[in-house]
């Protein structure tokens, strides 16, 4: 069972998703909240696995709770919900350590898939992301491309910042970059593009 804390501060919007979500057999809504102190009590009283956060809470500090839960180790995956089909704001989330990024326009087809694909360990990013498809392959960083390499190991992100030598921060931000460049959804996506552009010879 995939357990979820909802943060958003619009009641409505709160009941929405979870009403889509609660249809799922494997997943179950066990609390939501309006504000940052109120998902921290509640990630400390039911230790979900996933945090669904609205990147435009009305007291603007979303990014800076997705930045230290990564930064404390909390267990949770973040899950960033937004109107924004911004890549940039794709890319800070992802940088600071969010694993999935799905649109308010593309949540009611995209997010239990999201969900599942994240649990699984993937990162996830929503198909209505404003982005060209990359023709030439992208200039990888050698970094990044040592990143790409054990990112399609399935390697967990802490793992690939021992072998890298990395803190999770860096490795987060080499994860994004990737992913932008690519222009990839998931690492399926990634893998696909990273073949198809002759980036893992």
């Amino acid at each position: 069972m995939i357990r979820i804390v909802l943060l958003d501060d619009h009641a409505i919007v709160r009941e929405g998703i979870k009403r889509l979500l609660e249809n799922e057999p494997d997943m179950t809504v066990c609390a939501e909240c309006g504000t940052v102190n109120q998902a921290l009590s509640h990630l400390q009283r039911f230790g979900p696995d996933v945090l669904v956060v609205d990147i435009s809470l009305a007291e603007g500090n979303s990014f800076s709770l997705v930045e230290n839960l990564a930064k404390a180790g909390i267990g949770v995956k973040v899950l960033m919900l937004s109107m924004h089909d911004s890549p940039a704001f794709v890319g800070k989330s992802l940088s600071l350590g969010a694993a999935g990024y799905v649109t308010k326009a593309a949540a009611a087809k995209e997010l239990v898939s999201a969900l599942r694909r994240i649990m699984a360990g993937d990162t996830y990013v929503s198909s209505d992301i404003r982005r060209p498809a990359p023709s030439v392959a992208p200039k990888l960083t050698q970094r990044e491309s040592d990143t790409l390499k054990l990112l399609l190991q399935g390697l967990s992100a802490k793992t690939i910042a021992a072998r890298l030598g990395i803190n999770d921060k860096t490795m987060y931000g080499h994860r994004a970059n990737i992913m932008l460049k690519l222009q990839a959804r998931d690492l399926t996506d990634l893998q696909e593009k990273a073949v198809r552009l002759g980036l893992l010879d």
